[in-house]
């Protein structure tokens, strides 16, 4: 009994210790049940749960005990439990049995509960009968009353399934005018390379987006029309950003690498400057492209062929399409991507449909935008079954780095998952690049090193090449800057063999143009 009481004692003190946070709330009851608890109650449903203490006084950042009797917190216990099952006090009931429990510290009692956080499903989590006013959430600074935009975003989580975001029919939008077609045959093209015999390679624009969920029709009301995914994914900036889409819509990718310069606050930026149209598959394609060039590429041979990728290519890539078919467009904010020395940064509007557990736990699929996850899907870039985050945890251990975090931040919501940047695993020889130079050239050169040297490069290049690629993300992976000699001794013939193919072969000077290699060049 002795060693129970200290037991006690001691996690009652650590709970003390760790004095009040965004999970753990005192409450004094002296003076009876406190109404402020079922602010707590919600406020901790609604975030991600914690743990209010009733019967410890906080003042000054110093606590005491109330000194209540065994009968009085057996009394509040059955309260807390009464209101808890009727609907006019809390609109769901949340802790088990186990997580409401009554403690003694020498001569005071406490009654401790343990409120889980909601599932998606049953938020928002509310005080009375009706949500507006009487809804709360937890922030650093204890419990707030939420806003009524934050109350309709809750129960639009709640009504996913059946009414996502990015499946809402978009009146009065049409192809020739808002789809930026440069950026739908991108994707069509990165689709044929990797699937040559899909049925849908062959079929019209218009089709294709149907197939597709770009387009669709409701049969019940018989309306059609675009899907707010489709304009999304393949749409002209100004379309995206017409008051009938999305007209709070920005990407944003911002890069601070190898400077001291407290002056630079952006070594390098990708946001809708006017010079892209920044759809959502072209921002997708150049950050990806970016931020590979944080990871190591060790020399590695399977099946006789050198490969460039590796899971830590696999993990940035669920990272960065986890923040993109994640985000809440109706939630304050845009999507962040940010890479600086020390790490990745992906940062996405709106509230987790799940708690952190379950997030790296995976196993559950719950997407806010399943049809832009279907659209990265189609081209085997984003996981249904649950298994992305296993990628990206996995992909880190590879290369003996930190494990990744997530958080959420409120006020606005964003959800942040944070990659830190380890260094190399695995530093390359000259044995184990043959591309880097190891000597001085000279007029006495052997040719047949030369051509070697060329075949290597072609051969990186259709590795690499499995995605679109633009010519300066080829030219820095090569690690060449002579965009003519790049052009001629590599891009132009190994176009006309048939190895590489343009996204935009009708326009070749375009300036969304990205090259892909041919499938049956790389396999």
């Amino acid at each position: 009994m002795a060693e129970h009481t200290t037991e006690i004692k001691s996690r009652i003190k650590a709970l003390i210790g760790q004095g009040e946070s965004s999970e753990v709330e005192f409450k004094s009851a002296r003076g009876g049940f406190p109404g402020s608890f079922w602010e707590s109650y919600s406020a901790f449903a609604n975030t991600n749960g914690g743990t209010i203490v009733l019967g410890v006084v906080e003042k000054d950042n110093r606590f005491s005990f109330d000194g209540l009797t065994e009968e009085t917190i057996v009394r509040y216990k059955k309260i807390f439990w009464d209101c808890a099952h009727n609907k006019g006090k809390i609109s769901v009931c949340l802790p088990r049995e186990t997580d409401v429990r009554i403690e003694q510290i020498e001569e005071s009692y406490i009654l401790i509960c343990d409120i889980p956080r909601a599932n998606y499903e049953l938020r928002p989590v509310y005080i009375g009968s009706n949500p507006f006013g009487s809804t709360y959430r937890r922030n650093h600074e204890g419990d707030y009353l939420c806003t009524d935009a934050e109350v309709r975003r809750m129960f639009a989580d709640a009504e996913h399934d059946r009414h996502s975001q990015d499946g809402r029919i978009l009146t009065g939008f049409e192809f020739e005018r808002d789809i930026d077609k440069e950026s739908l045959h991108q994707y069509r093209q990165t689709l044929a390379s990797l699937q040559p015999t899909h049925p849908w390679i062959g079929i019209s624009d218009m089709d294709f987006l149907k197939k597709i969920g770009a387009y669709t029709k409701e049969y019940e009301t018989g309306k059609e029309g675009f899907t707010l995914a489709g304009i999304l994914m393949f749409g002209k900036y100004d379309s995206i950003t017409n008051p009938s889409g999305d007209p709070m819509y920005f990407v944003d990718y911002r890069e601070r690498i190898a400077t001291d310069n407290p002056d630079i606050r952006w070594t390098h930026r990708i946001y809708p400057d006017g010079m892209w149209e920044a759809n959502l598959y072209q921002y997708y394609v150049r950050v990806y492209n970016r931020l590979i060039q944080s990871l190591p590429r060790p020399f590695m041979i399977k099946d006789g062929v050198r490969q460039e990728e590796t899971p830590a290519h696999d993990a940035v890539r669920e990272a960065l399409i986890n923040c993109i078919i994640h985000q809440d467009v109706n939630a304050q904010g845009h999507i962040i991507v940010e890479r600086t020395d020390k790490s990745l940064v992906f940062m996405n509007q709106g509230m987790m449909l799940v708690s952190r557990q379950q997030y790296f736990e995976g196993g559950r699929s719950i997407c806010r935008n399943p049809i832009l996850q279907k659209m990265f899907m189609m081209l085997g870039r984003a996981e249904k079954a649950g298994s992305g985050v296993d990628k990206i945890v996995s992909g880190w251990k590879y290369l003996g780095w930190p494990l990744p975090t997530v958080a959420e931040e409120t006020r606005p919501d964003y959800v942040v998952l944070t990659m830190q940047l380890g260094t190399e695993p695995h530093k390359k020889t000259p044995q184990e690049n043959p591309t880097r130079k190891t000597h001085k050239k000279t007029p006495q050169e052997n040719p047949t090193r030369k051509t070697n040297k060329q075949e290597l490069r072609r051969e990186q290049i259709l590795k690499f090449c499995v995605e679109p690629k633009s010519l300066s993300d080829i030219m820095q992976h090569l690690e060449l800057k002579d965009r003519k000699n790049v052009m001629e001794v590599y891009i132009n013939p190994m176009i006309d063999a048939g190895a590489l193919a343009m996204t935009e072969p009708d326009n070749p000077t375009s300036r969304n143009q990205m090259y892909v290699a041919v499938r049956e060049n790389i396999e």
